[in-house]
């Protein structure tokens, strides 16, 4: 495999998908076929200036493959619907389950490496903790239609006995960074908190309903798109290199370390040189059942298979966020 096989991202417009694309860009690999649904216009941004081969609607997809029948060397099926507040399963058993089963299938018969997106929503309330452990998958219990979708497919993925040659579920926990602007509710708080502190020159977060944490207290691993993308990257790279017979499987991709919502503010007021105000809100009605409270992914198993790159600390991201990519409007 060389820098000019064609790879396909699909979410490639999205905040995950686009930045990948960049990264793929800067690394040489240009030959990349992009899949999303493209109608959304509000994401075209997050493209632009990327260099690619083809973009494609995603409900046309598998006609295209059939019809053109291209050479593909890997695929990154980061596409999904993520809204944790869509409670018709319907919507995400279309996206999130049955179209990567035939993402799945495809690049298991033509013998193509797959990396797709799971989420550590499927940890639910973290009754078994967040270690990737594949023996737990199947008594996971997600707390949201989001969650369930993603999880289903992971107890899916791991029944088959027709697999890619290489493959890896990717549990991604609290995403943050640039190319996010399109995602309105669904940003991060670090997004929704710089665009308060710019209106109001104050912050609001959720106050806590459970007695065991303090408001603002509730602990998340964040983790900063930039490392996201150097894991999704590694995983290329280890096949191109022939390592690829260690890699296949479930793998959490955070930081390891839980932060609080009161952390990842002061941060951001720290990155706009701001002294911190936070004000404490009920939490929405609708979300209030549904709602981690604490998360931390164990890192031990990605770093036995090869990768040790050092990551940001939550400051260090969200100072470069802050800096470089909201206060001046940049894309990634």
């Amino acid at each position: 495999m060389n820098k000019e096989s064609n790879i396909v991202v699909t979410g490639a417009a999205g905040f995950i998908g686009s930045c990948l694309v960049s990264f793929l860009n800067k690394e040489g690999y240009n030959h990349l076929i992009l899949v999303d649904d493209f109608s959304k216009k509000d994401k075209d941004v997050n493209l632009n200036g990327k260099n690619f081969l083809q973009k494609i609607e995603r409900e046309f997809f598998f006609e295209w493959l059939q019809n053109v029948n291209p050479k593909i060397e890997f695929v990154y099926h980061i596409g999904a619907r993520t809204d944790t507040t869509e409670f018709d399963y319907s919507v995400h058993e279309h996206l999130n389950v049955e179209y990567s089963k035939k993402i799945w299938m495809y690049c298991s018969e033509k013998k193509i490496p797959l990396v797709y997106a799971s989420s550590a929503a499927t940890y639910g309330a973290g009754e078994l903790g967040y270690k990737d452990d594949e023996l737990i998958i199947e008594d996971l219990r997600p707390l949201n239609p989001y969650g369930v979708s993603k999880n289903e497919f992971d107890k899916w993925a791991l029944k088959q006995n027709s697999r890619p040659p290489a493959w890896s579920g990717l549990k991604f926990f609290n995403v943050y960074g640039p190319n996010e602007y399109h995602k309105a509710r669904m940003a991060s708080v670090i997004f929704h908190s710089y665009n308060q502190i710019i209106k109001n020159v104050f912050v609001k977060l959720f106050k806590s309903h459970k007695p065991e944490f303090k408001d603002g207290e509730q602990l998340r691993d964040f983790i900063y798109v930039k490392d996201v993308l150097k894991i999704c990257f590694w995983f290329l790279n280890c096949w191109q290199t022939k390592e690829a017979s260690f890699i296949s499987g479930i793998y959490n991709v955070g930081t390891g370390k839980a932060r609080s919502f009161n952390d990842l503010v002061k941060a951001t007021f720290s990155g706009m040189d701001i002294d911190p105000k936070i004000q404490y809100i009920d939490m929405p009605e609708d979300i209030r059942n549904t709602y981690q409270y604490y998360t931390q992914a164990e890192m031990q198993k990605i770093k036995e298979a090869g990768y040790n790159e050092k990551m940001y600390s939550l400051e260090e991201g969200v100072d470069d966020y802050v800096r470089n990519y909201l206060s001046k409007k940049e894309f990634y």
